[in-house]
Parts: C-alpha cells; sequence; structure tokens
C-alpha cells in the first residue's frame, strides 16, 4: 500500500510541473569569466553549465547565495565567532568560544591537504558569494527577510575563513569521556557500562594520574558553546550568560541522533546488472534542509550530489564515474587533558610551561569591541581553568591539524577514477571520520574506513587524561592503516555507524584503538537482513530501504517483555499483548510502536539505573544513551531482577500515553504523536503570519533512530528532531535513473515554491529524478538562466 501512495504521489508532483512553462532569465554577473547556463530543474536542484571549472565554483557560491544566504551566512558568522557583530552583545560568549577552534596553523599546509583544485574552487566558490551579495546590496537582489527581522547585513567572505572554521564537523569523544568521568567518580567503572557499551569488548581503566572527580560537570561549556546551533531567544538577553549551556546529558542525547546509512550492492546482486550505491546521512532535521543538493559541470570537472551548502563541490554523489557516499566511522578524534597550574601555567614534565595566549577583539553590534583572550596549551584550546584548585583542561583535537576542514576531502573525490584514486582520498581524508562506500562504471565496490587517527601508545582515549606529558599522541595511523574491503564477498557493503571494524587477526582493532563508542547496531541488523535476502537489489528495494521503518531493537526489547506473565493490572495486560503480538514495524498506524519507543527510550533506564543500586549523579547520565546498553543489561539479570523494573518502568509509560492521548488504547498510533514539523529558529523573532509561512509540517512519519529510516524524537513532544534530510539512490553508469529527495526543499526562501515541495514527498519516503545528463536536464527545467559576464 505505502509504495502506492509514494507512486501516487510522485505522479502527482510530475503531472503538476510537466506542462509549466519553462521560464528564461538573462543575468550579467560580476566576476564571471565566460557566459554560462544555470538550469534550475522542478525540484529546485540546480545544474550548472560553465566553460571553466573556475566558473561552475564560482556559480555554485553565486547560487548558494541565491538559494541559501541567510543560512549559509550564519554559518560562517557562527564558525568565525562572528554572531555579536550582527546580533548584539548576548553572543559575545558563543563568538570567543568558536574562536577557540578556529584553525591558527600553517595555511599553505592547509591547501595542500586537499586536492590540487580545492584551493581554486574556495577562492571561486568564495568570489560567486561575495559577487550574490554585491547585487543584494546594490538593490538588484532582494534582501531575505531573515536579515530585515536581525536589522543585520549579509558579510563578504574570505575563501581561507571556509576551512578554519572546524567546528561545524562531527569529531568525539570528548562529551563521552566527561560524562565517563562523573559517572565513575559517582558510581565507579562499573558503573558506565549502563551508560554506554563499548566495542570492541574492552576493559575500562582509570588513566594512571587521573582523579575522575576533578574533572566538573561544566567543563565543557564552551565546546558546547562553539559546536551548537544559534538561538535566537538570546536576542532579548543582555548577556549570553541569560541562556546557560545545554547540559551534558542533553548534548550526549542530541549528538547521538547525528549518523547515516550508505551502502553498495555489486553488479552481481543488482538487477540492473550494474552497481548500485545508496546514502542517507543522518542530522539535525529542519527548514531549510542541512544540505544542498547540486550539480556542475565544466571541462575537466562533472559532478552531482549533496553537500553543505556553503562549501564548494559535493560531499557524496557521483562524477560520472565514480560514485561515492559516506556515514561516520566512529574514530576517537579528541582527547581532555588535566593540568595541574599556577596562574596561566601548567606542570608538563616537571616543569611549568606557560600557556600561549591570543588577545582577541569581538565587534558588538551597538556596543565598543570586546577584548578577550584565549588561552591554549600545547595540546590545544583551554576550555576551563580553576585558579582555586590549580587546575585546567584543555581539549587536543584532531581539528588543529592541517587538513582537516569538515567534508572538505571530498575534493579528492571529485576527479577520482577509480579505486587507486578512492584509495587516494580515503588516505587523505581529515574529518569528519567516516565510513566511505565506493562504485564505479568498471564493476567495482568497495569500503574504506577515512578519518585522520590519533596514535595512542599507552592508552585508550575512553577518559581524560593528566596532561603532565604522560600521555601523547604519536603521530597517526599511516596511509592504508584503516580497515578496507575492495569487491566484497557477499557482493554488498553497508554501514550504519554500528563498530564494524574487522576483528583478529584480520585487522589489529585492540593494538590500533581506533574507538570504542559506536551507535546501537540496530539499523545495521535490519539492513543487513534485507539485502541478505535480496539477490538482485534494483533502486526501489534502496529506497524502500533507506524509509524502512523495523526496529530489530525494538523486537528485541519485545522479546524481553514476552518473558512476563500478564500483569493484573488491565492497562498492563492490554500493552503487553499488543507489544507481544507486534513485529517491531514502526509504522504510523501502529499501537505498539507508540508504546515501546515511549517505554524503552523515556522509562526503562531510570528503573534500570535504580535496580542496579547506582546513585543519583550516575542516573542523570544514564539517562544520555540508546537503550542499547539497558537491554544488554536486563539480558543479563534473572527473572528477579528484570521482570519489576519491565512492569514498574512500563506502567509510567502508560501513565505518560494516557495523560497525552487519552484512555482508549486504540488510538495511541505513533503517527498520532510522532509528526515532522519543522520551525526554523529564527521565526522566534517573526510575526505569526510570517513564523507560520517559515514553519513546514506537521505531517506524521514512521521509524525511531532504531530504524533504517531514522526518525529520532524529542522527548518533550515526540516531534522529529534529526534524520535523513537528503537521501540519494545512485544507479552506477546510468546515472539519470538515480533518485533523490532534500526535505522540506532546495530553497531557504520561504516565499519560495522550492521551500517545502520536496516534504510531503520525503515524508512519505518518496524520491525525485537526479537527472544527469544535458538532455534529461534540459527535459525537466523549470527555470533557465542565462549568465553573462558583467562589463
Amino acid at each position: 500500500m505505502m509504495r502506492g501512495v509514494i507512486g501516487g504521489l510522485m505522479l502527482a508532483l510530475l503531472a503538476s510541473t510537466a506542462a509549466a512553462e519553462v521560464r528564461q532569465e538573462t543575468r550579467a554577473v560580476q566576476g564571471l569569466r565566460a557566459p554560462a547556463e544555470l538550469i534550475v530543474d522542478r525540484w529546485g536542484i540546480p545544474h550548472i553549465y560553465a566553460k571553466s571549472s573556475r566558473d561552475a565554483f564560482f556559480l555554485q557560491g553565486y547560487n548558494a547565495a541565491r538559494d541559501r544566504l541567510w543560512q549559509i551566512d550564519l554559518w560562517r558568522k557562527r564558525g568565525l565567532g562572528r554572531l555579536s557583530a550582527s546580533l548584539g552583545p548576548a553572543y559575545v560568549a558563543q563568538d570567543r568560544a568558536a574562536r577557540l577552534f578556529l584553525y591558527r596553523g600553517d595555511m599553505a599546509a592547509e591547501w595542500a591537504a586537499y586536492d590540487p583544485g580545492g584551493k581554486e574552487a574556495v577562492e571561486s566558490f568564495a568570489a560567486g558569494v561575495n559577487a550574490y551579495v554585491a547585487e543584494v546590496r546594490a538593490g538588484k537582489r532582494p534582501l531575505p527577510v531573515e536579515f530585515k527581522l536581525t536589522s543585520s547585513q549579509p558579510e563578504d567572505w574570505k575563501p581561507q575563513e571556509i576551512l578554519q572554521i572546524r567546528s561545524h564537523a562531527l569529531v568525539s569523544n570528548v562529551t563521552s569521556e566527561v560524562a565517563r568521568a562523573r559517572v565513575v567518580c559517582a558510581g565507579g567503572v562499573e558503573a558506565d557500562a549502563l551508560r554506554r557499551k563499548l566495542e570492541p569488548a574492552h576493559k575500562l581503566a582509570v588513566p594512571k594520574g587521573l582523579d575522575p572527580c576533578d574533572v566538573p560537570a561544566n567543563v565543557l561549556d564552551d565546546y558546547t558553546r562553539a559546536t551548537e546551533a544559534v538561538s535566537f531567544k538570546l536576542q532579548t538577553a543582555k548577556t549570553a550568560e541569560a541562556e546557560a549551556p545545554k547540559a551534558l546529558a542533553q548534548v550526549i542525547d542530541e549528538r547521538a541522533a547525528e549518523g547515516s546509512n550508505n551502502w553498495v550492492i555489486s553488479a552481481a546482486r543488482s538487477a540492473t546488472g550494474r552497481p548500485i550505491l545508496a546514502n542517507d546521512p543522518h542530522r539535525p532535521v529542519g527548514a531549510p534542509s542541512l544540505r544542498y543538493i547540486a550539480h556542475l559541470d565544466a571541462p575537466g570537472l562533472s559532478i552531482i550530489g549533496a553537500g553543505e551548502p556553503a562549501l564548494p563541490g559535493v560531499s557524496f554523489g557521483h562524477n560520472g564515474t565514480t560514485a561515492f557516499g559516506l556515514t561516520i566511522f566512529y574514530i576517537d578524534q579528541e582527547d581532555l587533558y588535566v593540568y595541574e597550574t599556577q596562574g596561566n601555567a601548567y606542570r608538563y614534565k616537571g616543569a611549568w610551561e606557560p600557556m600561549t595566549v591570543v588577545k582577541d577583539t569581538i565587534e558588538v553590534k551597538g556596543e565598543a569591541p570586546r577584548p578577550v583572550e584565549l588561552h591554549y596549551t600545547r595540546h590545544g584550546p583551554v576550555l576551563a581553568q580553576d585558579d582555586a584548585k590549580g587546575r585546567a583542561f584543555a581539549l587536543r583535537t584532531i581539528w588543529n591539524e592541517p587538513g582537516l576542514a569538515g567534508y572538505f576531502g571530498s575534493s579528492r573525490m571529485w576527479h577520482a577514477k577509480g579505486w587507486d584514486d578512492f584509495q587516494t582520498a580515503r588516505n587523505k581524508w581529515g574529518a569528519p571520520p567516516l565510513n566511505l562506500v565506493y562504485a564505479d562504471t568498471k564493476g567495482e565496490t568497495g569500503w574504506s574506513a577515512a578519518g585522520r587517527t590519533p596514535v595512542r601508545p599507552n592508552w585508550d582515549g575512553l577518559m581524560p587524561v593528566p596532561g603532565d606529558g604522560s600521555y601523547e599522541w604519536k603521530g597517526f595511523v599511516e596511509d592504508g592503516g584503516l580497515p578496507v574491503s575492495r569487491n566484497p564477498k557477499a557482493g554488498y557493503f553497508a554501514t550504519a555507524n554500528a563498530m564494524n571494524i574487522p576483528a583478529e587477526p584480520a585487522y589489529p582493532r585492540e593494538t590500533r584503538k581506533l574507538g570504542f563508542e559506536w551507535a546501537d547496531p540496530t539499523r545495521t541488523i535490519r539492513i543487513h537482513e534485507v539485502l541478505d535476502a535480496l539477490p538482485k537489489s534494483t533502486l526501489a528495494d534502496s529506497m524502500a530501504l533507506q524509509t524502512d521503518s523495523v526496529s530489530p531493537q525494538a523486537r528485541r526489547g519485545v522479546a524481553l517483555l514476552r518473558t512476563l506473565d500478564s500483569s493484573p493490572d488491565p492497562n498492563i495486560a492490554r500493552a503487553l499483548t499488543v507489544l507481544k503480538a507486534w513485529d517491531g514495524a514502526e509504522t504510523t498506524d501502529s499501537v505498539a510502536a507508540t508504546i515501546y519507543e515511549t517505554w524503552a527510550v523515556k522509562h526503562l533506564g531510570a528503573y534500570a539505573v535504580l535496580a542496579a543500586k547506582q546513585p543519583a549523579p550516575v542516573r542523570k547520565l544514564i539517562g544520555a544513551s540508546s537503550p542499547d546498553p539497558i537491554l544488554t543489561w536486563l539480558e543479563a539479570q534473572p527473572p528477579a531482577v528484570r521482570n519489576p523494573v519491565m512492569i514498574s518502568s512500563l506502567a509510567d509509560a502508560l501513565s505518560e500515553l494516557r495523560g497525552r492521548l487519552g484512555s482508549d488504547m486504540t488510538t495511541w498510533t505513533w503517527g498520532r504523536v510522532h509528526p515532522a514539523r519543522f520551525v526554523p529558529a529564527i521565526a522566534t523573532l517573526a510575526d505569526p503570519q510570517l513564523a507560520a509561512q517559515m514553519s513546514v509540517g506537521p505531517l506524521p512519519v514512521p521509524g525511531s533512530s532504531s530504524t533504517p529510516r531514522a526518525a529520532t524524537w524529542k522527548a518533550e513532544d515526540f516531534t522529529q528532531i534529526a534524520g535523513a534530510s537528503v537521501r540519494l539512490v545512485m544507479d552506477v553508469g546510468a546515472w539519470d535513473n538515480s533518485m533523490a529527495i532534500n526535505t522540506p526543499g532546495q530553497s531557504g526562501d520561504p516565499a519560495s515554491p522550492h521551500y517545502r515541495d520536496l516534504f510531503p514527498l520525503w515524508a512519505a519516503g518518496a524520491y525525485v529524478p537526479l537527472r544527469f545528463s544535458r538532455a534529461a536536464v534540459e527535459a525537466d527545467a523549470e527555470t533557465v538562466m542565462t549568465l553573462t559576464p558583467a562589463p
């Protein structure tokens, strides 16, 4: 039935646009060097045809500003620590925090770390953004409404700034290090097993010289400020301190939702006789979309796919010969160091070493500039100092190294023509750490882990360590030192952020210590189940799998519930009957999904931790986890311990649902409580009419964080907050058959039809064509812009 609904939606969209007349437009663009063409198709996807790669990237920047100027300008200001200049004094603390993490190293080494054409791409992209900003300033193009709401203006871009910004990329594991130190302080080493499962199996130990109780709960306040989204609630505050940084448990919960799925299927396992590559990264969902689909065509350059709208090129997609996709591979790329201090000096190898102090000035709208100091040790930025206790805490992060601009390692994939080029790209990849999947028109397929990987000779990276010189990185894992699979025997390779490091002796995973903290394997299990059962996969199969809402984690939880006898409480008895008959499919009409998600995610952990006799500080942090370690603990307990935990927590879940939905359990469908509704942060400053125009939805959506269709929800109201905003399924070699979706739409302008046009398709699990050939693009054209150099 769902296939029929999806097909109907796609046909309706095609029919509604097929008869539309193609709009023609001519623009003279300052900075363009030769005539070019920008074709925007019916789904808002830009196809750029230029006479040089320089002009292609220039027009990509120009077009990104045309569609997403507010978003990319805010991306730049947040990353550089320039919010206060546009938004006022409430953002000084966030600006200072962001500046702590800027790349301050050798720019020549930074440029050299990427594709040889990467510098031209960045410079041209920035020039294109500036060309559009100049048109806005001259009144030739409208100023986006968000600038009017904030009484601000877009700023010009400098190319190097795009790479110096590090804090938008995903790296780990400092939040977990701090949480682990807090748990161990309160409950001992064993207590942390309830918070986070370690894989491969590993015995946790407190590093010699560390007192975990020295690590304060607020040590990551600046880290959180630097890496969180911009809140416009601060517009009415006088200082940033009016809104405290998020609690550690909340930060961990939110960032645990950021994962992805990808897989590559060989020609032998494909119904087309060609490889299929599918990718759907999972990040926060909202309006506008975090990602943007674009197509660039010029002599020596032909790429299409998705990426961050503020970066040139694409992060995943294809180049007409090779296709590539990504998910997070949880290499541990961060360490928190704890120092004994005297003022701004710290003890290192028996001597007092002065911190480096960078004096900076933060421009503040409506006020005098604010002088600030940024402190650094040899390991990295100082996050906190406590002079009274003689302690300081600094972060060594991969961000400090050249070549670590988020996702820009993909520049080496834009011209990759075979497996060897793919391996070069993966060896040079910096951040975020990735599972890269690959396919090419010759039929080669494969997977490689990628990411700059610290070598820790004498510790595992799981807890903070003394900064006295006893715990130092010894370089990085050498080229070729991460696991790889070329033309896998299974005929496919799939990843979903779970631990997938090959076992000994195939790979020395215990000695390499790449990382021990991975996503719940539930999505991986389901993806493998489906692919294993398909001897010949189609594109439609991959689209259905990306939107699959079956939860192996739920089946696991229900298996525990099936060990219970019926309860004398009629509500619990009725719920157990519903759950025991359930197959784990979290569809919008499922009552069992509503009960399971409320029980397992919101209530089960609290009772398990009580049963494990852990103190209150541990209980607060145990909540910052998926149900996976809790289910693992329950599976190991005797019925006398396990059953009361399950019954009591289920009773609480049912009480919550009765309060929300009423007493008729048959109406508790997952779609009723689990919608997608996107409200941009800036809407808090808008009047009701404009706020409504900026908002998208609600529509009911299936799935949860434990299903391939990742749909992580907010505990307060079950609204989806993270998942796949963009999905690609590529037919390798017959590229015009490829399909994509980007919710809620390609545009960032609330008045544009492409701001929300893809949202209902996405919610229903539908896709639109991802055209690549010129003929197919022209057949689907909505607008054709003829662009000429301005005199």
